[in-house]
């Protein structure tokens, strides 16, 4: 399903009604645009809460897509995660990808995306660290804010998208 020709995609707006419906509570702070990790950081340092980078992967065939998820400060292993799928090559996913699985584009990538991928297509990889946040915080489809809600909560809003996720060591080396 390719949204730019079916369908508009969600935006921020369309989120926090979501985020109501489930009684999720959530901060927002608003910023200048954030489109990388490097950026964001300035703005984030006030903000109490563990900040994630989120990286949209395919594999080789390009019928798999991967939302990998870890704190911004952390290193991320690719081929740790080949190794781990036995799917051959990741790349990243271009932004026609994105657009067509998440909704976004890019610098504005978030498991809250999630709200556009209507057929549940997209598997998250989070990483293990992120099970000790009392909160955490993304972009809420746009990179001009953060939202921050506690762990619990992101876990229930995870649980309502449907889509598939586990909790993994993201940055050490797999050893099979």
């Amino acid at each position: 399903m390719e949204f730019h020709s079916r369908m508009k995609p969600k935006c921020e707006n369309d989120l926090y009604p979501i985020l109501d419906q489930f009684g999720i509570q959530y901060h927002i702070y608003r910023h200048p645009p954030a489109p990388t990790i490097q950026i964001a950081r300035e703005f984030w340092k006030d903000i109490p809460s563990s900040h994630c980078k989120n990286i949209f992967l395919r594999n080789h065939k390009g019928n798999q897509h991967y939302l990998v998820v870890l704190e911004h400060t952390r290193d991320f292993s690719i081929h740790s995660l080949e190794k781990r799928l036995h799917q051959g090559k990741l790349t990243f996913a271009s932004a026609k990808r994105l657009m067509q699985y998440l909704g976004v584009t890019p610098g504005n990538v978030s498991p809250y995306a999630l709200i556009n991928d209507v057929e549940h297509h997209v598997h998250l990889f989070l990483d293990g660290t992120l099970l000790s946040a009392k909160s955490i915080s993304f972009h809420p489809l746009t990179n001009t804010a953060s939202l921050v809600t506690s762990f619990e909560d992101f876990l229930r809003f995870l649980n309502w998208t449907q889509n598939t996720y586990e909790f993994i060591n993201l940055t050490e080396d797999y050893h099979e």
